[in-house]
């Protein structure tokens, strides 16, 4: 498979060893995207793993969802740019609940390597050891952005505007 080889260099995918990366790329689907082109949205259903193969993607959140007026609100803001080789939606994997943000191009000529979940819980089912190694990896990936999230909301109430 052509991205087996791009597989073994994202986060999520270490420790897997080449005849495991093959069986995940056969899953995987291409998709290409224009700069501003929304991925999915904030609060939809969540089924897919997303690696990013080129270009940028724009993770966002919106005030407005939680009710937020658009005059203290100026919309969705940026949390995090993510680059060649990282991968985003692995919550989708853990379960199946609302998206926690939205995804969207930041770069022309972004392609994403998609991989749907019931694909990738079946081969954890088929085999064990993948599973295990696959999901500590997510567990790993989502607590250190659990941590940087907890940063940022750090900074915010250690710095940000006080009435």
């Amino acid at each position: 498979m052509p991205y087996a080889h791009l597989l073994e260099q994202v986060d999520i995918f270490a420790d897997l060893d080449k005849e495991r990366l093959e069986r995940i790329a056969s899953a995987c689907v291409e998709r290409r995207y224009a700069q501003g082109d929304l991925i999915f949205r904030e609060n939809t259903n969540s089924d897919e793993l997303y690696v990013i193969l080129q270009g940028e993607v724009a993770i966002q959140v919106d005030p407005r969802i939680l009710g937020v007026s658009d005059e203290e609100s100026p919309g969705p803001t940026t949390i995090a740019t993510l680059r060649r080789g990282q991968s985003f939606g692995e919550v989708a994997l853990v379960d199946e609940g609302l998206r926690s943000a939205s995804a969207r191009c930041a770069a022309p000529n972004t392609r994403l390597l998609v991989i749907r979940r019931d694909d990738l819980i079946q081969m954890c089912e088929d085999d064990f050891e993948m599973g295990y190694i696959l999901m500590r990896n997510v567990a790993s990936d989502l607590s250190f952005k659990i941590r940087q999230t907890d940063l940022m909301v750090r900074e915010q109430l250690l710095w940000g505007p006080r009435e």
